[in-house]
């Protein structure tokens, strides 16, 4: 399974970005599809997920309410994060990541994860 991230850039606090995961090879094997970050100098840090299946989804309170995870209806091997009311705090390395069998409780866990995708970079200025 490979993952192609894409979208990252700089924007002003209180603005949008979307990002990008498009997912290639075996992605039968995909069931769960997620968002983590990194800030220089910090951890790695669940952002929000979303099943295969596109019914349940799952978000750090940090970004509740202002992200959203989707995949796309058309091109199924696609899966967007939409950041809106971008915050400076948002400043990382977006990294999206694939697994299997990840069960509710472990989905925040970049553990968990099997496979990884380049990251993209987002900067938000104030």
């Amino acid at each position: 399974v490979q993952l192609q991230a894409s979208g990252g850039g700089l924007v002003q606090a209180g603005g949008s970005l979307r990002l990008s995961c498009a997912v290639s090879g075996r992605t039968f094997t995909v069931y769960t599809m997620g968002w983590f970050r990194q800030a220089p100098g910090k951890v790695r840090e669940f952002v929000a997920t979303i099943r295969w299946s596109g019914d349940r989804t799952y978000y750090a309170d940090s970004v509740k309410g202002r992200f959203t995870i989707s995949r796309d209806s058309a091109n199924k091997n696609t899966v967007y994060l939409q950041m809106n009311n971008l915050k400076p705090e948002d400043t990382a390395v977006y990294f999206c990541a694939a697994g299997s069998g990840i069960i509710a409780s472990s989905i925040s866990s970049a553990t968990r994860y099997e496979y990884w995708g380049q990251g993209t970079k987002v900067t938000v200025s104030s």
